[in-house]
């Protein structure tokens, strides 16, 4: 097999390339990032400051696994009869086979253009380097990146406003019962909530709601969710829908090309999906890795999600359904998980909160039993005396 290239530089790209080497390919591989820093992780520059980087792997890494990592160039074609890729700087460069894990950009609704965003590491120096006592923020958007952006705007002093369309928070990712506990934290620390309120225009340091009302500020913020990238693909010919669309191996419909990470859309458990998931984009690029040297196992990991929120940490495992029951277990000190199950009797998700650590074993052990597809009894999932290491067994 010839050259490898991987266009993207994120969490899944780079897990990608190393592993390749881990698997044993030995020929030529080539990452690609269109940002000039060393590749880092995203998930903590909503959550921590000052904003210092976290490196995926050191520079020595990449050099000890022969990877030729490419900073600060963009790839804006690719020609797939001659199986080469072109940049926006000028020259090419040929593939034998091509991963394209560009990952997603912050979503802009109309009339939201002007508002900040906060998905790079320039993003997070730029908005929160200029937090202090005193400054005004107002956050469109009630999803993890908002709350956590208001939690650490909230540390540093800054009065925070959040603005989110939906009658409560989180609506898409987490049950009510746990919207509620992040919600009722927020208001102690301070911050103010604006729910189910759509936004009419942002300027950047204004926002009219859609009643007239106008909010002034010093910086608004837009979390209102992410878009897939993938304009490369689609100006390729590659199918398009809700991301690029990939087969349980994320081959696209070009064979010779891959895609993985937040940019494709890949099925999961008889549907499709789309995943804005750190632990999904290293899943991602490690299976896709095995795909290209012609593994061809179907992927099935469960997602799973986590967000930290002052001393809360939220943990998700599975896809949890807005319209279904839950099973509450209590873990004591004001932590508990949310069981769903599906039509079958089959843990369908987990949904947890707690300080710290306090529901992580607890939501391990259901990733599991969603992955074995354990049909738990309801009653000792929410019996706390129960170990659910029983019930993966059983």
């Amino acid at each position: 097999m010839g050259g490898l290239v991987i266009v993207g530089a994120g969490e899944c790209g780079v897990r990608a390339a190393f592993a390749l080497r881990e698997a044993g390919f030995d020929g030529p591989v080539t990452l690609i990032g269109d940002e000039p820093h060393l590749p880092y992780e995203r998930p903590p520059l909503s959550k921590t400051f000052p904003t210092a980087p976290k490196h995926i792997a050191g520079e020595d890494a990449y050099a000890a696994a022969r990877i030729d990592l490419v900073r600060g160039r963009r790839v804006s074609a690719i020609d797939r009869a001659k199986k080469r890729i072109a940049f926006a700087e000028g020259g090419d460069l040929a593939y034998e086979r091509l991963l394209i894990a560009t990952g997603s950009r912050a979503s802009l609704f109309p009339g939201m253009e002007k508002a900040r965003t906060l998905r790079t590491l320039s993003d997070a120096e730029t908005t929160l380097g200029s937090l202090a006592p005193g400054k005004k923020l107002v956050i469109v958007g009630g999803g993890f990146i908002g709350l956590e952006l208001a939690a650490t705007a909230r540390k540093l002093g800054a009065d925070v406003t959040v603005i989110e369309a939906a009658p409560r928070l989180m609506a898409r990712v987490v049950p009510t019962e746990i919207a509620s506990v992040a919600e009722a934290r927020h208001r102690a620390e301070g911050v103010a909530f604006i729910l189910g309120t759509q936004v009419r225009t942002v300027t950047e340091t204004s926002i009219m709601l859609a009643d007239g009302h106008v909010i002034e500020a010093d910086q608004v913020i837009a979390g209102v969710g992410a878009l897939p990238n993938t304009e490369l693909a689609a100006a390729a010919g590659l199918a398009i829908e809700n991301g690029i669309l990939v087969d349980g191996c994320f081959r696209t419909s070009d064979p010779d090309i891959f895609a993985a990470g937040d940019c494709c859309n890949f099925p999961y458990r008889e549907a499709r999906t789309r995943l804005e998931s750190w632990r999904a984009a290293q899943d991602h690029g490690k299976h896709a890795a095995r795909a290209i040297l012609g593994g061809e196992d179907a992927y099935q990991r469960v997602p799973w999600f986590w967000s930290d929120q002052y001393d809360l940490t939220l943990q998700v495992a599975g896809l949890p359904d807005p319209a279904a029951a839950s099973i509450r277990r209590d873990l004591g000190d004001g932590a508990f998980i949310l069981f769903q199950l599906a039509p079958d009797g089959s843990l369908l998700s987990a949904s947890g909160i707690g300080v710290e650590n306090a529901v992580a074993k607890d939501i391990r052990l259901a990733e599991m039993m969603i992955e074995k597809g354990i049909n738990p009894e309801p009653a000792k999932l929410a019996d706390p005396t129960v170990n659910l290491k029983s019930l993966l067994r059983g």
